[in-house]
């Protein structure tokens, strides 16, 4: 947090003049103005810009609006901004109604520089405190959005929205790399969400959907004329997400004569529409995600280098479903609702066996799979998975030995039972134990091996 400084307002260049000097051989930074209105004007000029006022000491007598006024305008800009008033002598009762009306402190003529010094102190306390306390609350406002979006809690999705918290507010690229169906532009969306760019567009852009001769001009718009067809002029998807998010998904399918415009782009922050010679001005936070590794493409020459170190600032790496299976039964169930009030049916809870199955899963489609079986379950079609490919099977384990395989296999499975009973349990080891048949001081010993 920038360091606060304190803003005062008097008329008086030599009382101005001496409470700037008391407060800076005390370390305080200072501003001044000799009148509301300039202090008006120069909090909004120079708003985000410096170190930011913590505090305002105002005379109350001065020419023009008085320090009345300008305390209730201040109140009704952040009724958090501590203000301390200054009154003369026989002003006693003003300084009453300052106060009443919302003032931090008064200061009756002639005061000492160490009561001075004392009362802005303890308001650049007050001010400092109130600020860690709404960026924590905003801090944990973001956290709760990103766990009622980003379903589960085991430890690598718990490192995921711990990521996205961390740079949701940067202006840097963001790569986000996982599987099919692992949730990448919800992901993407979630970075936008919690950024302060959430009130502008969020533009996504398929970029293995869209034929290569409307590419150009989908993404880089066009001029009246331009082309064949082109009787108006069209705002290109880079343009329109100018002050928010541009999610380009599947990267790895962009037409390589157009990872070369987009290179130019995030090196200028500027675009030009077909047919036009005007470069236009653009602040977009660019998301990509990939299925592909870049890297590898970039080695083979099928995929631009430049561009893949442009994009790859910050890699968000999302786990597939089969690496977090105790977070299956609570994405099922979250789904299940879901599809319970899009189909306007009841929520049918999974059976036992019925969960064991589905951890059990390999889960080649990821989350997205899941979610249909849900829908799929709701319907009344069952819910039992597709049987395991032997390709998907063969990445259970990282060796090539079916022993170790299993033993992984068996191992996140029963981590993923006691996980769920936990929670269904709110973290009671007596009636997780019970639930699961086993003796208590079994499971506590589980639970301490898996890490719970």
């Amino acid at each position: 947090m920038s360091e606060l400084t304190v803003m005062i307002v008097e008329d008086d260049p030599d009382v101005r003049l001496g409470c700037e000097q008391a407060l800076r051989l005390e370390g305080i930074a200072t501003r001044t103005a000799a009148s509301a209105e300039a202090a008006l004007r120069e909090l909004q000029d120079r708003s985000g810009a410096g170190q930011p006022v913590g505090a305002v000491v105002s005379d109350i007598r001065l020419p023009g609006r008085d320090g009345m006024t300008l305390l209730a305008d201040l109140r009704a800009q952040d009724p958090t901004l501590p203000v301390i008033m200054i009154t003369g002598h026989g002003d006693v009762n003003l300084a009453v109604q300052a106060m009443k009306q919302g003032a931090y402190d008064f200061l009756e003529k002639p005061f000492s520089p160490e009561r001075l010094v004392d009362a802005c102190r303890r308001a650049l306390e007050q001010r400092r405190l109130t600020l860690e306390v709404a960026d924590l609350r905003a801090r944990l406002a973001g956290r709760d959005r990103l766990a009622a979006r980003l379903i589960g809690n085991s430890p690598a999705i718990e490192r995921l929205r711990a990521r996205i918290a961390d740079v949701a507010d940067t202006a840097a690229n963001v790569l986000i790399h996982g599987e099919t169906g692992t949730g990448k532009e919800l992901v993407a969306r979630c970075l936008h969400e919690t950024s302060t760019r959430h009130a502008r567009h969020f533009v996504a852009i398929n970029c293995g959907g869209l034929p290569e001769h409307l590419f150009e001009s989908e993404i880089f718009g066009h001029e009246a004329g331009s082309f064949t067809g082109a009787a108006r002029r069209r705002i290109g998807k880079i343009e329109h997400a100018a002050g928010g998010t541009l999610f380009l998904d599947e990267i790895e399918s962009m037409p390589m004569s157009m990872q070369i415009k987009l290179l130019r782009v995030l090196q200028e922050r500027v675009v030009e529409r077909l047919g036009s010679n005007q470069p236009v001005a653009v602040d977009a936070r660019v998301v990509a995600a990939t299925k592909a590794d870049l890297r590898a493409l970039a080695d083979a020459g099928q995929f631009r280098a430049d561009l893949y170190y442009r994009l790859n600032v910050i890699t968000l790496a999302l786990p597939p479903l089969r690496e977090r299976r105790e977070d299956i039964p609570q994405l099922f169930e979250h789904f299940v609702a879901q599809a319970a009030l899009r189909f306007e049916r009841e929520p049918i809870p999974a059976t036992p066996a019925e969960l064991a199955a589905l951890i059990a899963y390999p889960w080649p489609g990821n989350v997205r799979e899941l979610r249909n079986l849900a829908e799929r379950h709701v319907l009344g079609m069952g819910c039992q998975p597709g049987e395991a490919s032997p390709h998907e099977s063969a990445r259970e384990g990282h060796a090539a030995d079916g022993t170790v395989q299993l033993a992984q296999a068996v191992e996140q499975f029963e981590r993923a039972l006691i996980a769920d009973a936990l929670r269904r349990h709110d973290g009671n080891l007596t009636r997780a134990s019970e639930a699961l048949g086993v003796a208590k001081t079994t499971l506590f010993d589980k639970v301490r091996k898996y890490g719970l």
